[in-house]
């Protein structure tokens, strides 16, 4: 697992395991957001085995899944209500490549920052989002 940090109050990655949690939560994360909708690949770590291990290490927990290229209001609501909660920070989302947890993340945040400031932060974690501002 390589952790692509954004900023201060979210980094993202691929697909975590069980192995990862200690990991992120020694990281100094509270909160993980999973942006993988269950049963894309045979590989993949269904949501609720993490859920309930990152529990079991104290981190809060939020599934708000997102198909490739289907980002929806109401994802980006929840994912910015999630923001609001400041006891959630810092938070640790992931999906399949990191790329759709970090298009979350732009997505809900075009109304508080520049899309150059937003582009530049997710190049600064390994993303290039420069066509979500064109």
């Amino acid at each position: 697992m390589k952790i692509n940090k954004i900023n201060d109050e979210i980094s993202v990655s691929e697909q975590i395991h069980v192995d990862d949690l200690k990991i992120i939560k020694d990281a100094g994360f509270n909160t993980i957001i999973c942006n993988r909708p269950d049963n894309e690949s045979a590989d993949q770590t269904p949501q609720e085995i993490i859920k309930s291990a990152a529990e079991s290490v104290g981190l809060n927990y939020y599934f708000i899944p997102i198909f490739p290229g289907q980002f929806t209001q109401q994802a980006v609501d929840e994912f910015n209500q999630i923001f609001l909660e400041k006891e959630n920070g810092p938070i640790f989302a992931y999906c399949r490549t990191g790329t759709r947890s970090c298009t979350l993340w732009a997505l809900a945040n075009r109304d508080k920052m520049s899309g150059n400031e937003i582009i530049e932060q997710a190049k600064g974690a390994g993303y290039d989002l420069s066509q979500l501002f064109l």
